[in-house]
């Protein structure tokens, strides 16, 4: 999994990675889950974290939640989770709050193309890290020091499939129509701000730029820019200086 958080004893109550508790399979569904116009994705995830005595789509505070869980709130977010702020601040004025993030660690993708033709698989070669959640973390900056939400980055294994279109001009292209979970692998949790800092590498040494952080992580520099404003928002990395045209940050540790 993710080289820039390294694997900690689960008995370690100051570790950053931790599991989920969930079902363990997708196969199983949780009596009166689901909406008319769920999507299977987030219907299995909610039936693999399901525990008894959890109630679904619940209105709270104004909101309708995924799973209520005594007074803490869980969100799955299959989607882009630019539109929840709104939605996360009424809620975390009075209760603890789930974010579920799921990311592909594994894709397989089937090909719809045609009736009564068989189905062509592939694996996509891109495998999601831990790391990617930091793609919906930018539009949350501000919520992110909230004691009372937590991020779970949840890595799984998805099939997705896609069926063929074409454009005006006769190009042939393909587009998403479902994703549904094969199994969840691991699970990143994000609740502390040790967390957050976390996926910087100790060993990364101070100052550093993003170009820098991106090559330690082996992501592109635009992720790297991307972790470091949130980081800096959240007030655990802070800019020194300038080298050239690029920032100079370091670990604010009491942050």
């Amino acid at each position: 999994m993710d080289e820039a958080v390294q694997r900690r004893d689960e008995t370690d109550p100051e570790a950053a990675r931790r599991r989920c508790r969930g079902r363990g399979s997708p196969s199983g569904s949780a009596p009166h889950i689901g909406t008319l116009n769920e999507k299977p994705l987030h219907a299995a995830l909610k039936a693999w974290l399901a525990e008894e005595g959890d109630r679904f789509e619940v209105l709270v505070d104004g909101f309708v939640v995924d799973i209520l869980r005594g007074e803490t709130a869980i969100e799955i977010q299959t989607g882009s989770a630019s539109g929840l702020e709104r939605k996360l601040r009424a809620l975390l004025k009075h209760r603890r709050v789930r974010l579920v993030l799921p990311i592909p660690a594994v894709r397989t993708i089937v090909r719809l193309d045609e009736p009564h033709r068989d189905r062509r698989a592939r694996t996509s070669p891109r495998h999601g890290r831990a790391v990617d959640a930091f793609r919906e973390l930018v539009s949350l900056r501000d919520l992110l020091g909230d004691t009372n939400l937590s991020i779970d980055a949840l890595l799984i294994h998805e099939t997705e499939l896609r069926r063929a279109s074409a454009s005006p001009r006769g190009r042939r292209g393909s587009f998403r129509e479902e994703r549904h979970l094969v199994e969840v692998v691991d699970c990143l949790s994000f609740h502390h701000p040790a967390d957050y800092l976390a996926v910087v590498p100790a060993e990364l040494e101070e100052p550093f730029t993003t170009a820098d952080l991106a090559q330690s992580i082996g992501q592109p520099r635009w992720m790297a820019q991307k972790i470091a404003y949130v980081l800096r928002g959240m007030g655990i990395l802070v800019p020194t200086g300038r080298r050239g045209n690029s920032v100079l940050y370091q670990r604010n540790v009491g942050g």
